[in-house]
């Protein structure tokens, strides 16, 4: 198509000449698209609902928000978090109060919402709440972790999977390339369950002008980025599951491996740094506490140099944290002491562990009889309780005899056996 000047417009990129129309025309998420599912539900329901779509590159949560503004007949509003800031947010929702003037819906969709700070975030909840726009978050990462708990309370949080081997064939045969079968197998392999990865690569074999595809010309054409990416077709959350488990199993070559396989396949450095500062409180604690600051260091390290410099600081602290002491004492304790918490009823604080900063507090009794540690023998009251009135002992913290740890774990056995000692001459 030409324009007034009679230039000829751009071709659109393949992936978006292929991006579905309908519902229907969406290839994967069955769990949530087929007959009686969540969002096909939503979609049937004839009112929009604010939500966080949360999924791996190519899964289609740019797609479907495009379908739900089709669907509800609604103006679709993209912000991008990396490029967009709260200027961009305050003039798309003055934008959206004037339409809704007029009685038109807004689908205000953030790409990459994970990257929008607390304030950001923040600016968007009197605009869900009033309904001024209907809020369509998407996020690689956890939003559990990455978007504001206010914000994600007014959303519902819908996760997509990677594209299946079966998905990512039918998009092949949509795309009407001539192929092998071996030529499709590395294709599949290639994308990753990444459709747009598929069909930018089905768009760079096409303008190879090259008729008949083969495996080998395949891995011709693209060796750089299939070497990045396994050709079976192993997820990018099943590549950090195999970096925690070599961690956590102490291998550090496999450990270092699958790092070094994710930041090879594009991987964001700092969410592997991320992870790895999850795994040295998960898997190591107190058996070597060296271990946190390490995986802390090894983040803040590559903030400053960058790639790939950077990098060097995270495959040393993945390294030190294979290699070190292991222990889920603490991660077990917390556990055990949520758990508890959540089916406990709320406790009042002793009086004698009360602060007191008010006459009228210690004529109450707050504070009273509370014996100061550092007076004593050992800087330890033997025999005094910490814990509410009434409340059993706990021992949800039990240290292994690993590391640092076992010597926590003598310590705690001979405050123990002061405490009984102590519990005998009452």
């Amino acid at each position: 198509m030409s324009d007034l000047f009679g230039k000829a417009e751009p071709a659109a990129p393949l992936a978006e000449a292929m991006r579905p129309q309908t519902l229907d025309d969406m290839v994967g998420q069955q769990h949530l698209l087929g007959a009686g599912k969540p969002l096909r539900l939503a979609f049937e329901s004839g009112k929009p609902h604010s939500m966080i779509l949360w999924g791996p590159p190519g899964s289609g949560k740019t797609t479907l928000a495009r379908l739900m503004a089709k669907t509800f007949d609604a103006e679709f509003v993209a912000l991008s978090a990396v490029f967009s800031g709260v200027k961009d947010i305050r003039e798309a929702v003055q934008a959206a109060e004037a339409r809704l003037a007029s009685g038109r819906r807004t689908i205000l969709f953030v790409d990459e919402v994970h990257r929008f700070n607390k304030a950001q975030q923040d600016a968007f909840l009197p605009y869900v709440e009033r309904g001024v726009i209907t809020f369509v978050g998407a996020t690689t990462e956890n939003p559990s972790f990455e978007v504001n708990s206010a914000l994600l309370s007014r959303a519902a949080v819908y996760v997509l999977e990677p594209l299946g081997a079966e998905d990512l064939g039918l998009l092949l045969d949509r795309s009407g390339m001539s192929m092998t079968e071996e030529a499709r197998a590395r294709l599949v392999g290639f994308a990753d369950g990444d459709a747009r990865r598929l069909l930018n690569a089905v768009e760079i074999l096409r303008n190879t002008g090259v008729q008949s595809i083969d495996g080998a010309f395949v891995e011709q054409t693209l060796a750089k980025n299939l070497r990045r990416f396994d050709k079976g077709g192993e997820q990018f959350y099943d590549q950090i599951s195999a970096l925690h488990k070599s961690v956590r199993g102490s291998d550090p070559d496999a450990a270092l491996y699958w790092m070094v396989r994710m930041l090879d396949g594009g991987a964001d450095p700092l969410y592997v740094g991320r992870r790895v500062v999850r795994m040295a409180v998960e898997d190591i604690g107190l058996a070597d506490p060296r271990a946190l600051r390490v995986a802390l260091d090894a983040c803040e390290t590559y903030e400053r140099l960058g790639s790939p410099e950077g990098e060097l600081a995270l495959a040393e602290a993945v390294i030190y944290l294979a290699v070190a002491a292991k222990s889920n004492a603490i991660y077990e304790a917390y556990n055990a002491a949520r758990a508890f918490i959540a089916k406990d009823g709320t406790r009042p604080v002793p009086l004698h562990i009360r602060n007191a900063p008010t006459r009228l507090m210690k004529d109450l009794g707050y504070g009273k009889d509370y014996r100061y540690a550092h007076d004593e023998a050992d800087a330890y009251a033997a025999g005094e309780s910490y814990l509410p009135d009434g409340m059993p002992k706990m021992q949800w913290y039990r240290p292994v005899d690993r590391g640092l740890e076992a010597k926590i774990r003598e310590r705690l056995a001979e405050l123990r056996a002061l405490d009984a000692a102590a519990e005998k001459k009452k």
